[in-house]
């Protein structure tokens, strides 16, 4: 029986966020998938990633990011009137800014999004995997 292992990574620190930048790395994301639920405080992005945590790194994966205590969003150089517009993941970082933090996707083109929450609060949860295309 070949079982599907399906990743879910919860990050409350740099550590943990530095790994789900690396699994999240070089995925394609779609502006319709960016979503900011702001009375819930809930950042969502839907992408496809590769599933660089097993040894066989072809597989492709579709997964779910979301952010928790998001109290206010930027974005810079990201087309939103296109919602087929696809941007590439380059890293997810942050800064300490007083009492709060900047948590900062950076998209190849110098697109950019960042997001101001109270703590670090992320989940990068595995949807399924793709189909070879």
């Amino acid at each position: 029986m070949n079982k599907k292992y399906l990743a879910k990574i919860i990050a409350t620190d740099n550590e943990g966020l530095q790994v789900i930048s690396a699994c999240c790395a070089g995925a394609s994301i779609k502006v319709t998938d960016i979503k900011y639920l702001q009375k819930n405080k809930v950042f969502l992005i839907s992408l496809k990633r590769n599933k660089i945590e097993n040894e066989n790194s072809s597989k492709k994966v579709n997964s779910v990011c979301k952010f928790d205590f998001v109290d206010g969003v930027k974005a810079k150089n990201i087309r939103q009137d296109d919602p087929e517009f696809t941007l590439e993941l380059m890293a997810i970082d942050h800064l300490k800014n007083k009492d709060d933090y900047e948590i900062n996707l950076i998209f190849k083109n110098n697109a950019y999004i960042t997001l101001s929450t109270e703590i670090i609060e992320v989940k990068l949860e595995d949807q399924n995997e793709m189909n070879k295309q």
